[in-house]
């Protein structure tokens, strides 16, 4: 086998590398530490995520991914060389062919920026798949099938609703309120309620730990750690379960709004294929406890979270890649 095959599910918050045949092989957050005097690179990933907040001021840790697009393009550059390279043995001779996730409401230009970023990254092609279709093909949805299936991406920046039939969407949107949005709240609330100032990873903790999309009748507690606003001096405070509730409710009203659209959207035929089949949850925010319950509370369709959820997209790039023919309808740029 000559060419080497590589599936990117290019997030905003982490980025996860697939290789048929040996699964997910790579999964780190998008993050670049770059030293501002010559722009040069330091670090990818979880070395550069650890800089976060810690580092002298010439040197910058930043996400170049904004809301599932790229908003530093050479950065992206670097980081996805950097990934590929990674995935690949160094002895390997031949440039692989490269498939990338995208949200589903991606512009024109920004899906050049992939594909230019991809190819001089180091691919041979680079192909570009939606989302919500790599989503329905990682969580074993048929998507051939001429029957209405739902699909709920929730990542990092962005939510993507599709509904899919005959292996493409019928109708979709994309709304930039995801994982990141819920810690900004949750980082909000505590600033607001306890004057303390936290940081990006202490609020994904919290969501994470003790995050709840409905009320919990036995809360869950924990102690987090931050600066006071007023004295400057470190301090703990105790976080419970429902007032992050409280905390991301904007943040989940936002996700559900996009939902009901894209169902108020669906033809009739689809809508009662929809009922049958439900609603399946995959990325890595749509894990947040109880998320399934408030979803099929709001929308009245069953809703069930995809097995590895966190994957799902990135499965879906491996599947798309072994089975190109079969998906080549789903694929919207190749180069």
């Amino acid at each position: 086998m000559l060419s080497k095959k590589l599936g990117i599910d290019l997030g905003t918050a982490n980025i996860l590398v697939y290789v048929p045949g040996k699964g997910v092989v790579l999964n780190e957050p998008s993050v670049v530490a770059i030293r501002e005097t010559d722009k040069k690179v330091l670090a990818v990933g979880l070395e550069a995520k650890e800089m976060i907040g810690k580092t002298p001021d010439d040197i910058v840790a930043y996400k170049p991914m904004r809301d599932g697009v790229i908003a530093d393009y050479r950065v992206t550059e670097a980081m996805l060389k950097y990934f590929i390279n990674k995935a690949l043995s160094k002895w390997e001779l031949w440039k692989p062919d490269v498939m990338v996730s995208v949200p589903a409401g991606i512009t024109s230009t920004e899906r050049r920026a992939v594909i230019e970023a991809t190819i001089r990254a180091g691919a041979k092609n680079a192909y570009i798949v939606k989302e919500p279709v790599l989503a329905a093909i990682g969580a074993g949805i048929p998507i051939q099938e001429a029957r209405g299936r739902m699909i709920v991406d929730i990542g990092g920046g962005t939510t993507d609703v599709a509904i899919i039939s005959l292996g493409g969407i019928v109708c979709s949107t994309s709304v930039k309120c995801a994982g990141n949005k819920l810690d900004q709240s949750i980082i909000d609330h505590i600033k607001k309620v306890y004057n303390l100032a936290i940081g990006d990873q202490m609020s994904e903790q919290i969501k994470i730990n003790i995050g709840s999309a409905m009320p919990l009748e036995e809360e869950l507690v924990m102690k987090v750690k931050g600066r006071d606003y007023m004295t400057g001096l470190p301090r703990t405070v105790e976080i419970k379960t429902n007032e992050i509730v409280k905390a991301i409710d904007k943040e989940l009203k936002t996700i559900i709004k996009a939902i009901k659209d894209v169902l108020a959207e669906a033809p009739p035929e689809l809508a009662s294929d929809i009922i049958d089949t439900g609603i399946i949850m995959s990325g890595g925010s749509s894990q947040l406890r109880h998320l399934t319950d408030l979803v099929e509370r709001k929308c009245d369709v069953h809703a069930e979270l995809a097995p590895e959820a966190l994957y799902c997209v990135a499965k879906g790039t491996g599947e798309a890649l072994k089975h190109l023919e079969t998906y080549k309808k789903s694929i919207i740029t190749k180069r």
